[in-house]
């Protein structure tokens, strides 16, 4: 029998982390990072990764695994993700995907094959120079032209993607989404959804949001500011990271940063959906006014094999 593997996912805010915990209590699981932004060290309040109190509940893979300023790929993410996985499997264990990074979740339970396109030094540091003299929003433009399939699946945000995705075409003559293939791996997958209206998806964000501020956040980025990290690092592009910064930096007050991460991560969590589609019939979603235990209870009822 194949062996069986929960993935969790759905917009920020929704409560993704604490279903995964009770799963993981009721199955014996342990939970695998699929958050591109919770893998780095030093940026936990922002990125609203689990608490310590939290990790010692149950085990937890992939979460602060590199430094801020240290690169990170998709493919590195895919192999680091397998291995978790295949060592969870081996201790009889059940492992859950839990996060909101489309290409982390689909590049694991779809198989995706990353195309080994070799770096172009020259052409990334073109790119590079355009984003910082025109903006990325100029370069995610003419990746949307260029190849519309690879830009509806990266973060505008995300700067060093668009790159990639512009790199790899420009370099191969062939768009970036053509040259990702799929190789489903033999998982029993179930895979969890959680959803709510939009209303109410927004008040969470902004009580997480003020939350984020009395916890500590406009400290977290004056100490990664003076550990030498700078706002220009893509790591920084984390929802909030820049805006605290140019409220530290004088050019803005608190309020207004406050007001300018809500909007954003209203923005970010519309996008989200464009990779977890509520018409996606591989998904099983519950509105997050549901009890939790009966989601559980119904994993469990449908997990086969340990």
């Amino acid at each position: 029998m194949n062996k069986p593997l929960i993935a969790i996912v759905g917009p920020t805010a929704v409560g993704k982390t604490g279903l995964a915990i009770e799963i993981a209590q009721r199955i014996d699981g342990e939970i695998v990072n699929a958050d591109s932004r919770q893998i780095y060290r030093y940026m936990d309040i922002g990125t609203a990764k689990p608490t310590p109190e939290e990790q010692t509940v149950v085990p937890h893979h992939l979460f602060d695994i590199i430094d801020p300023d240290e690169e990170f790929s998709l493919a590195l993410y895919r192999d680091s993700a397998t291995k978790s996985i295949s060592d969870i499997h081996k201790k009889e264990k059940l492992p859950i995907i839990v996060g909101g990074s489309g290409q982390y979740i689909w590049g694991i339970l779809e198989g995706w094959t990353i195309p080994e396109v070799p770096p172009n030094p020259q052409l990334r540091q073109e790119l590079e120079s355009r984003a910082e003299c025109e903006g990325g929003d100029t370069l995610y433009q003419e990746l949307q032209n260029l190849d519309p399939e690879a830009a509806a699946k990266i973060d505008p945000r995300n700067v060093r993607r668009v790159i990639r995705a512009l790199e790899v075409c420009h370099s191969t003559g062939e768009l970036f989404s053509d040259l990702r293939k799929k190789n489903p791996p033999d998982y029993d997958m179930q895979i969890l959804g959680l959803t709510t209206d939009r209303t109410r998806l927004y008040d969470r964000i902004d009580r997480r949001v003020d939350i984020m501020i009395e916890q500590g956040f406009v400290e977290e980025v004056r100490g990664l500011l003076e550990r030498g990290y700078s706002l220009d690092l893509p790591a920084m592009s984390s929802l909030g990271y820049r805006e605290i910064g140019r409220f530290i930096n004088g050019e803005i007050d608190l309020p207004e940063v406050s007001q300018q991460i809500k909007f954003a991560t209203h923005k970010f969590a519309r996008h989200q959906y464009s990779w977890f589609r509520l018409s996606d019939s591989r998904i099983q979603w519950f509105d997050i006014g549901e009890d939790n235990a009966r989601i559980v209870a119904q994993v469990e009822a449908n997990v086969r094999y340990l």
